[in-house]
Formats: structure tokens, sequence, C-alpha cells
């Protein structure tokens, strides 16, 4: 089974629309430690939940991954991503609302951009948006 993540992005400087416009992109840009182990974790078909961070403060996507992690020219780790489907808004208020979720890196953690999501919470996230 393929594992999935949860990838973090200010839409105003790039959004799951930008994604879906382009058709693929480099997840780049990513500096945290931790979040460059969970990087450097995936795998060709691995599943990302796109979250718009800032105002909106959601999981508005779907994406999988489409390379294998490998070094950019800042000797960063990253990966090529592509869209697989727009979610209903997922909010983060919804998500601490849910106790299940009281672990999760996105509400321990909320600085972390890239993070793994538990299987448990994968099948939560696709009920609550659509998405299963």
């Amino acid at each position: 089974m393929e594992n999935y993540y949860l990838l973090k992005t200010e839409p105003s400087e790039y959004s799951y629309d930008d994604l879906e416009k382009e058709g693929r992109t480099v997840w780049n840009g990513v500096k945290n430690p931790l979040a460059q182990k969970f990087i450097k974790s995936m795998k060709p078909k691995d599943k990302v939940f796109i979250y718009h961070s800032g105002k909106e403060k959601a999981i508005v996507g779907l994406g999988e991954v489409i390379s294998e992690p490998y070094l950019d020219e800042n000797n960063l780790y990253v990966v090529d991503i592509k869209p697989l489907k727009r979610l209903k808004l997922l909010t983060l208020k919804e998500i601490k609302s849910i106790t299940d979720f009281k672990d999760f890196y996105l509400v321990r953690m909320p600085r972390l951009s890239v993070m793994p999501v538990p299987e448990n919470l994968v099948k939560l996230i696709l009920e609550k948006s659509d998405g299963g």
C-alpha cells in the first residue's frame, strides 16, 4: 500500500490551482530537517494531501508522488508530484475538533511543512473531504 503525506503550501506562493494548471511540479524549498527526512522516505505512487496554510488553513486537494526523492541545486531533497483531485475543504478547525487528530503532526507541530499521515487518519480525511 502506498503511504500518504501532507504537504503544506502558502496558496499565494503556490496553490492546488497552480498544480492543476501545470500538471506536475517539483516540491521544493523545504529546509526543516524532519520534513527533509519525510521527503526522503517518499516513493512514486505515494499520495499527498495538499494543505493551504495562511488564511485558508485547510486540506484542499490530493496528489501523487511521481519521482524518487532527489537532491536539487540547493542540496535539499525534493520530489515531483502531480494533482489527482480537488477535495472538499477540510479545515484545521475541523481537524482540531476531532480527537483522533490530537497527536497528528499538523496539530502538534503546526510549522512542519511535510508530514506522514497515519493510515487511520487517511481514512478519516478521505471521508471528511469526500475523497474516498
